[in-house]
């Protein structure tokens, strides 16, 4: 598919994400309405308020590190500005990433000849990558509108990163099946592209590699000693002082412990997630080469990243079904841990990516030459 076919549709999702998200932060007003409570409950209400308060142009409400809220923003029009501008750089970023990303998705793994259910996963987990790092970059100028910006800033930074929240999942499933719709009808017409018939034993090498490094941050780097590890090493002096925090959201894609804190039934029963999760990214992997229309960086990279988040959704989604927490806490509850770990995710997803590159290439796959450079 040609980038002049893949811009339509490319444009569409990214207004489309991006309207979703602005939509839904409008939405977080009405959660002060004085029925709120009673209609959704008052654990609900909180639970939905944070999700829907890293999109809201509400400069009198400020998310903080913790999850709370609090009135940060109102008291000076200086920090109001700043929030205003903060929301502003956040919404033309979501656009912006969503649409860089969906044009080489949609270049590399176009929605025809068996590739649109991969398009369409594809898609939908570049919708949260988008929105995370969106948040990471207009974080900045967030911190800078509350009151005591400048204590603790990478713990600061740490909970904006980590507080896009379950909506972009909701609003990047919504846009990837309307992209994968217009993509299809912008590329009738246009010269079927076969898939590739890559080799079994190199493509199953390469998702081995790949799976192996992102096992890394989910098996080691994510075990309770490990990652306590991590968020204390560092104990310096200075605004950069705690590291740990930043650190802790870009290496770990979970968090667990050994199974003396809990019956061994339960313990097998939440490592069956992980191992899910893993059997996602190593199908994937094993099934990208044949799906992409060449092998490139950038597309392994891209490619890798998604299936990594396809991953922590199908754990996320299969630690809901063993949740016993929704009669407590509300059924809003449940999907409050849906699309967390994307920072971790992209880390590892472009590592694993270029790794299983560099596997496929040693193991002898190469990406046949244009027919007219073919030796006659």
């Amino acid at each position: 598919m040609t980038y002049r076919r893949a811009v339509i549709p490319a444009l569409v999702g990214g207004l489309l994400i991006t309207l979703l998200l602005w939509w839904a932060g409008a939405s977080a007003q009405a959660l002060q309405l004085r029925g709120s409570t009673s209609v959704f409950g008052v654990d609900s209400v909180n639970e939905l308020r944070r999700w829907l308060m890293p999109w809201s142009y509400d400069s009198s409400v400020a998310l903080s590190p913790d999850g709370s809220v609090d009135a940060g923003t109102g008291g000076d029009t200086r920090y109001a500005d700043l929030y205003s501008t903060a929301m502003q750089i956040r919404f033309v970023a979501v656009f912006a990433f969503f649409l860089a990303g969906t044009l080489l998705l949609l270049r590399r793994i176009p929605p025809t000849r068996g590739r649109t259910p991969g398009t369409l996963l594809a898609l939908w987990a570049w919708g949260p990558v988008s929105a995370t790092l969106a948040v990471t970059v207009s974080a900045p100028w967030l911190i800078a509108s509350r009151p005591h910006s400048s204590y603790r800033i990478p713990t600061q930074l740490a909970g904006v990163i980590a507080s896009s929240g379950p909506v972009p999942v909701f609003a990047g499933l919504l846009t990837a099946l309307l992209t994968v719709l217009v993509a299809r009808v912008c590329a009738k017409g246009a010269e079927p592209l076969p898939r590739r018939d890559v080799p079994a034993r190199p493509a199953r090498l390469a998702a081995s590699v790949g799976t192996a490094v992102v096992a890394l941050s989910l098996v080691v780097l994510s075990y309770q000693s490990a990652a306590g590890w991590i968020q204390t090493t560092f104990s310096g002096a200075g605004l950069l002082s705690e590291p740990g925090d930043l650190l802790r959201q870009w290496l770990l894609l979970g968090a667990w412990a050994g199974p003396s804190t809990a019956p061994l039934g339960h313990w097998l029963l939440y490592r069956a997630a992980d191992v899910l999760l893993l059997a996602v990214v190593w199908w994937s992997l094993r099934l990208l080469p044949g799906l992409l229309t060449r092998t490139t960086v950038p597309a392994m990279a891209v490619g890798t990243v998604c299936a990594t988040v396809l991953g922590l959704f199908a754990s996320q989604i299969l630690h809901m079904a063993i949740d016993d927490t929704a009669s407590v806490w509300g059924p809003v509850h449940v999907f409050s841990a849906l699309g967390s770990g994307i920072p971790a995710a992209l880390t590892f997803g472009v590592t694993a990516g270029l790794a299983a590159l560099a596997t496929l290439r040693l193991a002898g796959d190469r990406e046949p030459l244009p027919s007219s450079v073919v030796p006659a």
